[in-house]
């Protein structure tokens, strides 16, 4: 096949690629086709079947590669920068659409939709960031913040800080979330500890705590799932109502 018939055979196939999402919707591709319709957009006139299955071989699924940093995605022989670019260009928009979508709705159902909501912009991170979601009575979105960086300590700090934000925003739940990037979201006694302390100082002033969400790698931690939450409320009542009834 010479260089002219390859170039129309690769131009059919992007064609079909297409054609495809236009009549299909992207539920129609496999992973390695929406890698490969990606890097297309970057490279127009050459296949790149063989760079979209290396992508995915090296970062597990299209997430994975989507989220990957762009000195990673440019180590695979075939995608340079502009192809990089794009790939992390639709990864941040995607994020951004979600949190555009999430707010002013009644979204948080569950702990899954809180881990589907967040995980696509804090599964690879490479350090712990501690975000709150504030919400109003109705359980819709007002405020996401990203709150505290780093290990989790100093548990007095963290709810005095959160304490204020939350009366600024005049919210009447919280829910709070943060990764492990070890990947394992397992909670820590620390985890433990200062969930434990935010709940019995938001109740102080009937503030909701409804999850502390923890974030590892295409897996999460809830502490209401696991009904720990229920148990700080509990000990809170146990240990504080007595005094503050007198």
């Amino acid at each position: 096949m010479d260089k002219e018939e390859w170039k129309k055979k690769g131009e059919g196939h992007r064609r079909r690629l297409r054609d495809k999402f236009i009549h299909g919707g992207l539920d129609r591709f496999s992973d390695e086709e929406v890698v490969e319709f990606l890097l297309t957009l970057g490279t127009p006139r050459r296949d790149v079947k063989t760079e979209a299955r290396e992508a995915l071989k090296r970062f597990g699924n299209l997430s994975g590669v989507l989220s990957a940093p762009i000195e990673k995605l440019t180590q695979i022989k075939g995608i340079g920068e502009k192809n990089a670019l794009y790939l992390s260009f639709v990864h941040h928009v995607a994020g951004r659409y979600l949190r555009d979508r999430a707010r002013g709705k009644a979204f948080l159902s569950s702990s899954k939709a809180v881990f589907d909501y967040l995980f696509h912009s804090m599964r690879d991170l490479k350090r712990e960031v501690f975000k709150v979601l504030f919400l109003n009575r109705r359980n819709e979105l007002l405020s996401d913040r990203d709150v505290f960086f780093g290990t989790l300590t100093g548990s007095v700090v963290y709810a005095r800080e959160i304490v204020t934000l939350a009366l600024e925003y005049g919210a009447a739940a919280l829910v709070f979330v943060h990764n492990h990037p070890s990947g394992d979201p397992a909670p820590s006694s620390e985890d433990r500890k200062l969930t434990r302390d935010l709940v019995w100082a938001l109740q102080l002033l009937t503030i909701q705590v409804l999850d502390h969400v923890i974030i590892g790698r295409n897996t999460y931690f809830s502490f209401a799932d696991e009904g720990h939450i229920a148990r700080y409320l509990k000990e809170f009542e146990q240990r504080f109502k007595p005094s503050i009834s007198a």
